[in-house]
């Protein structure tokens, strides 16, 4: 095997044996493969595009597909399996779809070279030699292999927004068409301008879903509000929902209603307590545990069933006690733990047998007490702009410094905590994603009423911190976001982050701090293309960061 995809990749070069995530060898390679037949379906997907066709449902499954490959989220070799069979099956079916087009339109049948990915018969037997030879070193030139992957993996970012967006019944076309023209851009042999083109057009797209996704949740949901969300317990059984899918937690929510179990949120499903809709549900009782990798003890102290709706899931210890009480759904699969299937058209999933369970367990744990605020997204905050301007024009906030993203198991990774505690009591700290469990529950205090720390929810509610910059810098009428008292201190851990990092430079945002370290991925001569045309910076110490950043550098 080899992967290099996310932030924990052995010695920052690439896990070659198993993951650092806990990632097999065998789970590796389906998903290499998994990814080679998706460019497959790419090939027919682009020239049927320029046709003037878009198969909405196979891009969707394509979308779907590069979701399942991201880091936490499929541990399963047979779903794998599965998936590349059903691949190949829609594959097939595009490529007959295609032919059958272009005779129509030209009058003649087509007869041009295709790569490999859209042509190997594929059968299942032959599905474990085949993903050895079309992993990512397969691509020998360093610097190619470095902007195809740097690509693809800020395209299965992308296509993890464009499917939460798709569950709420919100589709781009455009972005579908983009999909295919980048995944079979990389079956070609571009140029280096031509690469980064297409990088830079990955991160306009992801700017686009990332605002169709904001515009399904808030029209389904409403607006997120400034909320305080408990952190205790209650003397209830509960469910605890963790991953990101908001559909999943409305049903849910629905379901358990009146049965006397509560539902509790976790991780990054943390800002369901900041939208409308979720509020009058009296039975949310509140957030439970922290981020991510903390979850081995958290779920194990639940005590209740553990839905995990989305990638965020962690292998379980040998000794684990919860592997009967752990549900996945959607892309997310384990090994012996109940999928719930998805739901039928028109219809809710079945959650019956986790609330049965939950019926038998004790309640959780309490892990802490209090309450952490949030729903500090760009409606919320704009409400409050002329607060927050006239704020910044008395000197009482001299800096906003975003430290959104991932948090992760590195140490490196309390560099966050620290910049946030050492940061001058004038600046404000906008958020977004995982990374806020580093700080938020720190006693930062308030500018004028205003926290420090403005939380604006999912990884996805970057978009949010971007809409909020961009109106901040047409209220002080200036010409570039760069000009503003705003520094970005990013740390990042998985695919969903580098969409948000290819937006932020798609949006001209330079001199973006991340970490702990610059991606493995990318190889010496494009990440200095990166550093001279976008001035990225990896995270030093937090004084001498914090010392710069107060200077606008």
């Amino acid at each position: 095997m080899f992967c290099f995809q996310c932030q924990e990749t052995a010695k920052n070069q690439g896990c070659t044996i198993k993951g650092v995530c806990g990632k097999p060898e065998e789970i590796a390679n389906l998903q290499d493969l998994l990814i080679y037949t998706l460019k497959g379906i790419a090939v027919y997907g682009e020239k049927l595009k320029e046709l003037g066709v878009v198969d909405k449902a196979i891009a969707k499954f394509v979308a779907e597909g590069l979701f399942t490959t991201i880091t936490n989220a499929n541990w399963d070799d047979a779903s794998l399996t599965r998936m590349i069979s059903e691949a190949l099956a829609r594959r097939d079916q595009l490529k007959e779809q295609f032919l059958k087009t272009y005779k129509e339109k030209n009058g003649s049948d087509f007869n041009g070279e295709l790569p490999d990915a859209a042509t190997w018969s594929g059968d299942e037997s032959s599905y474990a030699e085949k993903a050895k030879s079309v992993g990512v070193l397969s691509t020998d030139n360093e610097d190619v292999r470095s902007l195809r992957e740097l690509l693809t993996i800020g395209l299965k970012g992308v296509a993890a927004y464009a499917d939460h967006a798709a569950i709420l019944g919100y589709e781009d076309e455009n972005f579908y068409g983009f999909m295919y023209e980048a995944l079979a851009s990389t079956t070609k042999d571009l140029s280096v301008d031509e690469m980064i083109g297409m990088v830079m057009k990955c991160g306009e797209n992801a700017v686009n879903v990332m605002a169709l996704l904001d515009k399904a949740n808030t029209e389904t949901y409403g607006h997120p509000e400034i909320t305080e969300v408990n952190i205790g317990v209650g003397k209830n059984p509960g469910i605890l929902i963790s991953g990101h899918d908001l559909k999943d937690m409305e049903e849910l929510l629905k379901q358990t209603e009146g049965t006397g179990v509560d539902v509790y949120t976790h991780g990054e499903m943390l800002p369901c307590h900041y939208y409308p809709a979720f509020k009058k549900y009296k039975h949310l009782v509140g957030n439970y545990g922290s981020s991510w990798w903390h979850q081995n003890k958290e779920f194990e102290a639940f005590n209740g069933p553990i839905l995990l709706t989305t990638n965020c899931l962690v292998p379980l210890r040998k000794d684990n006690t919860y592997l009967d009480r752990l549900y996945t759904t959607n892309i997310v699969y384990y090994p012996g733990a109940t999928h719930i299937a998805d739901r039928p058209a028109g219809g809710s999933k079945d959650f019956s047998a986790l609330i049965e369970q939950a019926k038998k367990c004790a309640p959780p744990t309490e892990l802490e007490q209090g309450k952490i605020v949030g729903g500090f997204a760009h409606n919320q905050v704009l409400a409050l702009a002329d607060k927050v301007v006239d704020a910044v024009k008395s000197g009482a906030i001299k800096r906003f410094v975003v430290m959104a993203g991932c948090d992760g198991r590195s140490k490196a990774r309390e560099y966050f905590t620290e910049v946030a505690e050492k940061l001058p009591k004038d600046t404000i700290i906008l958020t977004a994603g995982c990374a806020k469990y580093r700080y938020n529950k720190l006693d930062l205090g308030d500018i004028g009423g205003i926290p420090r720390v403005l939380d604006a929810g999912q990884c996805n509610d970057s978009y949010s911190l971007a809409v909020i910059a961009l109106k901040l810098k047409e209220v002080f009428a200036l010409e570039s976001i760069n000009d503003l008292p705003l520094s970005f201190d990013i740390g990042w851990y998985e695919q969903k982050a580098v969409a948000v990092l290819l937006a932020l430079l798609f949006l001209g945002v330079k001199g973006i701090r991340l970490g702990p370290t610059l991606p493995a991925f990318l190889s010496p001569t494009v990440a200095k293309v990166l550093v001279d045309n976008f001035d990225i910076k990896q995270i030093t110490d937090a004084d001498s960061d914090i010392a710069a950043m107060m200077q606008g550098k």
